[in-house]
């Protein structure tokens, strides 16, 4: 089963590597508020023109380099 996510791009200075934070909501253990919790995953961009701010797709890889285990499958906005 390959891991997908939905995340926004918040860095793009790294060579064919755009940071993407993806935000999910879980409920607090003890008292079961909504919590929001944020993760920053380095994705694999290929040949894509991407820009700051843009909603993607990731889908998990074989690992490309020491943080890189996601690339960038489809732009949404």
């Amino acid at each position: 089963m390959v891991k997908t996510f939905t995340g926004k791009i918040v860095s793009l200075k790294m060579n064919r590597t755009a940071v993407v934070e993806i935000t999910r909501r879980t409920a607090h253990p003890l008292y079961k508020k909504l919590i929001k919790r944020t993760s920053r995953i380095k994705a694999d961009t290929g040949d894509l023109t991407l820009e700051l701010g843009q909603a993607i797709k990731i889908a998990e890889t074989k690992p490309i380099s020491k943080q890189k285990f996601f690339k960038v499958t489809e732009v949404i906005k």
